[in-house]
């Protein structure tokens, strides 16, 4: 069994430290300008301009089924989609708002589609809920607001209240909690309290738990379904910890504690969470393999994300990027799913990753940059009893070898395992050597 312990968490981590690789999408009114979901703050967008995004929103093209079926296909074993973004727009039927999906030329509750679908394919569901939302009458102008630029940005907060914003969101965390079924994730999005306007904006403050009220609204969560895992963006510690757009280079440490925690690293295809026309950073399939790699042999989950296009489809990108997934997925998960980092007693060599099945019985080695003929591995002499290539189960021989290091002053001679591979690369982005241990 592996030796790792995580920080105690209220939810139940247990399936998800399993399943490592899910699905992220943001999907809202944004599709529609496709310059970034946060366009209504970059662009200081008007709320009139920004209703006509809202008066002419129909994604026809829309399928929750094939949604379904694609992160499915890429090897994802859960999904989270954005309920309500900073934009304040919902994908769900609010009896609170009437800035909702089913207000629109759509006119569906997307995300009872979603839920559906995805459960029937048997990927656990999630819903993301944005603490933000810039078009409530009740959240006050802020550093981050699409507002916070008027001359007349302090006048704008007379009467609005984040008191009644806040019951306002623990009223449609209940109904999203409450009429769809069992939800195994909750991703709060996000806590700012340390970041303030500058010069003469400095009295626009960010927001924490105190604004959001966030044990009301955890307490809230977790009276409804008691197992939901919960990130920490509400500003208090919960289950799940979530580095954003940069891969860690170890498992993620509790700050205060050194304790290590269970951590989901949430990533894009390109450089936008919504769907962005003109992005061109998109990453190639090394990198994309690698990342899943990365995060699993440093004791975490890759949530990737895709944003729908204002028609409801992944475009042609995502689904490409997808389908690499889906390719190495299917011959390497073995070495993903049920997997965290190797035992400290397991070095990679250089060019190589490991990760290492919970059961401890099983050692992966991910050859990032593929050697000519012969692997050493120092340290496993006389631990492995069986090697093979898992995407075709084929067998690589191995024997005792040596290996020159410098110890103790001078060259020394040691002796190590040695994996004598194929001269030709197998046809693999990363090839995975499988070592049964004894």
């Amino acid at each position: 069994m592996s030796s790792y312990v995580t920080r105690k968490t209220p939810g139940d981590t247990v399936w998800f430290t399993h399943d490592r690789f899910g699905m992220f999408i943001h999907f809202g009114l944004y599709a529609m300008p496709a310059r970034h979901e946060w366009v209504k703050h970059h662009e200081c967008t008007p709320e009139d301009k920004y209703d006509l995004y809202f008066k002419y929103f129909n994604p026809d093209l829309f399928d929750a089924k094939e949604w379904a079926r694609q992160a499915k296909a890429a090897g994802m074993k859960y999904a989270v989609l954005t309920t309500k973004h900073h934009e304040g727009f919902c994908l769900f039927d609010s009896q609170y708002t009437d800035y909702k999906i089913t207000n629109t030329p759509f006119g569906r509750d997307l995300v009872k589609e979603y839920v559906e679908a995805f459960r029937a394919e048997g990927l656990r569901v999630g819903f993301y809920y944005s603490l933000i939302d810039w078009h409530h009458p009740d959240f006050t102008v802020d550093c981050l607001h699409p507002r916070r630029f008027d001359k007349n940005a302090k006048e704008l907060n007379e009467g609005r209240d984040m008191k009644r914003y806040a019951e306002y969101m623990r009223n449609q965390v209940t109904e999203l909690l409450t009429n769809y079924g069992k939800i195994d994730i909750l991703w709060f999005d996000f806590s700012y309290a340390e970041m303030r306007g500058e010069g003469e904006r400095s009295w626009q403050v960010g927001k924490g738990k105190e604004d959001w009220e966030s044990e009301k609204l955890l307490a809230t969560a977790r009276s409804l379904q008691p197992n939901i895992i919960i990130d920490n963006r509400a500003d208090i510690d919960q289950d799940l910890w979530t580095p954003e757009q940069f891969q860690p280079e170890n498992w993620w440490r509790h700050p205060e504690t050194g304790e290590l925690v269970t951590w989901e690293a949430c990533q894009t295809f390109s450089g936008s969470w919504g769907y962005y026309r003109d992005e061109m950073t998109w990453k190639s399939p090394e990198m994309l393999i690698r990342m899943l790699i990365n995060t699993v042999a440093t004791g975490g989950n890759l949530l990737m994300n895709v944003g729908p296009t204002a028609r409801g489809e992944f475009d042609r990108r995502a689904q490409n990027a997808l389908k690499v997934y889906g390719e190495w997925m299917h011959a390497n998960s073995r070495s993903i799913y049920g997997c965290t980092m190797a035992e400290p007693e397991f070095t990679a060599p250089a060019d190589c990753r490991f990760t290492q099945s919970e059961d401890g019985k099983r050692l992966y080695v991910h050859l990032y940059a593929y050697p000519f003929e012969r692997l050493s591995l120092p340290g496993l002499l006389g631990k492995v009893e069986y090697a093979q290539f898992l995407h075709d189960g084929s067998e690589v021989l191995m024997e005792e070898g040596d290996n020159l290091v410098y110890k103790d002053g001078k060259m020394q001679n040691e002796k190590v395992l040695v994996l004598n591979l194929p001269a030709v690369k197998p046809d693999q982005i990363v090839p995975v050597i499988e070592l049964f241990l004894k």
